[in-house]
């Protein structure tokens, strides 16, 4: 089974299931028209690209809901430095950081 990716409002978090098993995630707070991602966690051993793959989901659906980002998350931030069209996605006035 391909690994899956929710929204978890609740948890306020992004959580990326393989197999049904949570095997990661991308905590975040919502702060009026952003939202602050604040840390990605894969879980051992699951590590091989899972990572990159769910900050990409994640960056997507909060693009999807019209929101801006504050990566404050090192993984997240590095990320969105390596794929420049999420540049756009960051809050205005940090975005100049995240551009080539």
């Amino acid at each position: 089974m391909p690994p899956v990716v929710v929204d978890n409002p609740g948890e306020c978090r992004f959580e990326l299931r393989l197999d049904d098993k949570l095997v990661g995630r991308v905590e975040y707070r919502p702060a009026g028209d952003n939202v602050i991602v604040a840390h990605t966690e894969i879980d051992e051993g699951h590590e091989e690209g899972l990572g990159s793959l769910l900050v990409r989901r994640a960056l997507e659906a909060i693009r999807a809901s019209g929101k801006t980002v504050i990566p404050t998350c090192p993984f997240t931030a590095a990320y969105i430095r390596r794929h420049p069209e999420f540049a756009d996605l960051v809050e205005a006035s940090l975005r100049s950081e995240f551009r080539a």
